[in-house]
């Protein structure tokens, strides 16, 4: 497990007690040694990450005419020595967008985004190709999920591959209901336990499968919703036939139940499969947004509070120190007193919780570079890390 950054100081001050009795020259020596040591071990530790969305892929094939297995790791690793020359030391690859796959999968069908049709062999594996490339460049690689999203924009289930769990379900009756159409996009329900059993084993294999040294979701769970349609849109069927809605609990509850059972799922499946691979959440940054009753139901609070959900969490925090309504610096200072405000778990440090921060690329607000030189030394207390992320990605 991580040391604590705070160990690394303590354990500087006890050096320079044991060779307090040295002349004075040598503990100043000593000292600046120490300290050194101590940039060297905190620096061993950021995590300064950037995202590889859909988008990217989109861009590949947008710019190669011939797409293949070289062509792709070519534009991979312009990206990767890219990232690694602004300073950063993971790549976070999309790999499950649209309830697809940017590898060979049992589960789910190839990606459109990356042969231009679902269902359809690229023809190599892309994330073999992009596992190799980070680790032969010194960097780590995480692959990111999006849980819940099946198709966005449309709900045509004729436009899914032949081979894909979501239209399968859908024709049958019995399974209909494990996916939802809804303001014109496609979910999978996040109440059916078949749904919670395929997320889980489309992780698993990507861990068993693949080098990586991660697995992260982002802010994408249940969808919005509003007054008139929260206890009667969606899963509001499951809830009814539910133990908590017989009893009374809210919605909400019951919402929040629905997607910790997965969170807590996928940690357990991770840590089972290979202990040393991290599992981790970017929700959305503003706090009131995340605990509304009408979106997300991401329990945060539970999250940062124990050891069985997640190893990190990295809000998305994209607003400049000057934003009318949430300055980066305030909304930064809210999430980590949330963090420090819960009653951790002696097997679960702040450091081990990983409670990192992200925020947009240095363009989008203006003073970054003098700005976050001041919050980097508030953040290291409680290991807060600086990832990277153009705005409007997902």
């Amino acid at each position: 497990k991580s040391k604590i950054f705070l160990t690394v100081l303590l354990t500087c001050l006890l050096l320079g007690n044991t060779f307090g009795s040295v002349t004075v020259k040598a503990a100043e020596n000593s000292s600046g040694q120490e300290a050194q040591l101590a940039e060297t071990m905190a620096k061993s530790k950021e995590y300064k990450a950037f995202w590889f969305s859909y988008y990217d892929y989109d861009a590949y094939r947008a710019k190669y005419k011939k797409r293949n297995a070289t062509t792709f790791k070519k534009y991979f690793t312009q990206a990767v020595k890219k990232g690694k020359s602004l300073g950063m030391n993971c790549v976070i690859v999309h790999v499950r967008p649209f309830g697809d796959a940017m590898y060979k999968s049992k589960y789910f069908p190839w990606s459109k985004c990356i042969s231009g049709k679902q269902g359809k062999n690229p023809g190599y594996d892309p994330l073999k190709i992009m596992t190799s490339v980070a680790h032969a460049n010194g960097m780590k690689i995480e692959a990111w999920i999006n849980p819940y999203r099946v198709a966005s924009g449309s709900t045509n289930y004729k436009k899914l591959s032949t081979k894909n769990p979501a239209r399968k379900w859908h024709n049958k009756k019995k399974t209909r209901r494990n996916v939802l159409a809804y303001k014109g996009s496609l979910y999978y329900n996040p109440a059916k336990a078949q749904v919670r059993k395929l997320i889980v084993n489309g992780v698993k294999e990507i861990v068993q499968n693949y080098d990586v040294d991660g697995i992260h979701m982002d802010d994408y769970f249940y969808p919005a919703f509003n007054s008139s349609n929260v206890n009667s849109a969606f899963d509001a069927k499951e809830y009814r036939a539910s133990t908590m809605g017989k009893h009374k609990s809210s919605i909400v509850a019951f919402r929040r139940q629905q997607v910790n059972t997965l969170v807590k799922a996928i940690h357990s499946a991770v840590k089972a499969t290979k202990p040393n691979v991290t599992f981790g959440i970017s929700p959305a940054g503003n706090i009131d947004n995340l605990t509304s009753r009408y979106s997300y139901y991401v329990d945060i609070n539970k999250w940062l509070n124990s050891s069985d959900y997640v190893d990190y969490i990295c809000p998305q925090i994209y607003w400049g120190f000057k934003h009318p309504y949430a300055k980066f610096d305030r909304v930064t200072k809210r999430w980590m007193n949330i963090s420090k405000s819960k009653k951790t778990p002696s097997d679960l440090c702040l450091t081990e919780l990983l409670a990192y921060f992200c925020v947009s690329l240095a363009r989008c607000f203006s003073g970054f570079q003098t700005k976050l030189a001041t919050y980097e030394k508030a953040m290291v207390k409680s290991t807060a890390i600086i990832a990277t992320r153009p705005r409007g990605t997902r």
